[in-house]
């Protein structure tokens, strides 16, 4: 049995990098998302952190020297628009991985155990669904003007686990009564085991898609929040670019668009990256719409 769930696994992963590899929107969607993550994570360590403030030097147009020209204070754009994708991307990321880890666990226990335990689940998950998360991320960062961004991924991963739980859990109620688990549960493995080594790994396509979900969402609440001005400016940021850019009028002077524009124009293409991976996942799990 458990050979059984290893080739299922297996067989999985090998689905979902064909579908990737196979769709050419999907694997256009790959090559953008790794482009950008190269840029922001690699190119880091080639350009000058410091970038200077330079009164003399505001608002400068493109040049070979200044590749997207610089900002109110005379800062490199380009400099700003690498240094500013780390914290997006991967608040973006571990917000994500806060929601599908408490969703996988809560959802299966829940689809698996059924009685009381089910019940308690099923009523956090309504409560929870009715709290507006990013109305209570406005009230936190209002409230406390220095919250990290830590605290902000911790947020939003722990308001927006219920809607991936009900799916879990309804994955969950259909895959054990499939016959490898009833025989998993004559041989008295254990719940741990059945639950998270032979049902989980069947689902494992479905948890990645959701996955790569939640990343988006959670990089436009973030950002969202910059732009509001509600999280402080100690880093530097995509969100923050734009927040500053608009504070400083930059859309009425055209040769200050790029510092509007570039990270606008990021955002969107990470977005439209996951996008494209996320559509071809689908097609290739599900087999109704690889038949199109």
């Amino acid at each position: 049995m458990s050979t059984k769930t290893k080739k299922g696994t297996g067989g999985t992963l090998s689905v979902l990098w064909q579908g990737i590899t196979r769709s050419p929107s999907g694997f256009t969607g790959m090559c953008i998302v790794v482009a950008i993550l190269a840029f922001v994570f690699l190119g880091r360590f080639l350009v000058d952190h410091d970038n200077p403030t330079d009164p003399d030097a505001l608002w400068l147009p493109m040049s070979g020297e200044h590749w997207l020209g610089t900002n109110f204070e005379g800062k490199d754009t380009f400099t700003k628009l690498v240094l500013g994708g780390a914290e997006p991307i991967w608040v973006g990321a571990l917000a994500a991985a806060i929601t599908v880890v408490v969703a996988v666990i809560l959802g299966a226990l829940a689809g698996y155990l059924r009685g009381r335990f089910d019940d308690i689940v099923l009523q956090a998950t309504d409560i929870t669904m009715t709290i507006p998360f990013i109305t209570v991320l406005i009230i936190v960062a209002s409230y406390f003007r220095n919250i990290s961004p830590l605290m902000v991924a911790l947020i939003i991963g722990l308001l927006t686990w219920p809607f991936l739980t009900r799916s879990i859990r309804a994955q969950v109620l259909t895959l054990k009564e499939r016959e490898f688990i009833e025989a998993a549960k004559l041989q008295n493995l254990g719940t741990t085991r059945v639950v998270f080594v032979d049902i989980l790994p069947n689902m494992a396509g479905y948890i990645f898609i959701n996955f790569i979900i939640a990343v988006t969402n959670a990089i436009y609440a973030i950002v969202g929040l910059y732009l509001l001005g509600l999280l402080p400016s100690t880093a530097e940021n995509w969100g923050l670019m734009i927040q500053q850019a608009w504070q400083n009028s930059a859309y009425l002077l055209p040769r200050a668009l790029p510092f509007l524009l570039a990270p606008l124009a990021m955002i969107a293409l990470f977005q439209v990256g996951l996008v494209l991976v996320t559509r071809s996942l689908e097609q290739a799990l599900n087999p109704r719409l690889r038949e199109r």
